[in-house]
């Protein structure tokens, strides 16, 4: 007999993903599914199955074709004349955990429980971070 999953169930572990050298579309895809939980057994939709994910060497992540010249991140500060457009090479120089952090959002679904997902991210700029100790019971 099927026994539908609780929030008293979900187990949540750490994951260490390096993106040194990675395509970022393909690396954002893995991390998407490891924040909602899609290899657990007992993964279903309307609950954040997920996991924490550390993410370490944000600013070597690559792209292919032309992307680093012509791929544009824009926002609006909601007052008249407030839109700001960023290149993808200028956010590397400035916020390279934004690239990941804006890649992996647009892979989750968009209801409810994207931003408690997101919560469980956490992207480094270089291989320094503060989750050493938790990763290493996992």
């Amino acid at each position: 007999m099927t026994k539908a999953t609780k929030a008293s169930d979900i187990k949540r572990s750490w994951h260490l993903v390096e993106v040194n050298g990675e395509i970022l579309g393909r690396i954002s895809s893995e991390i998407a599914k490891l924040l909602m939980g899609k290899s657990k057994p007992y993964y279903v939709r309307n609950l954040d199955c997920g996991d924490y994910v550390v993410v370490i060497n944000a600013s070597s992540v690559k792209v292919t074709g032309k992307k680093e010249t012509d791929k544009k991140y824009y926002r609006h500060s909601g007052y008249p004349g407030g839109l700001r457009v960023e290149a993808l090479r200028e956010l590397r120089e400035s916020k390279p955990e934004e690239i990941i952090r804006h890649a992996v959002k647009g892979m989750l679904p968009q209801n409810k429980l994207r931003d408690r997902m997101l919560t469980r991210l956490f992207v480094y700029r270089d291989e320094i971070h503060p989750y050493t100790d938790k990763l290493n019971k996992s």
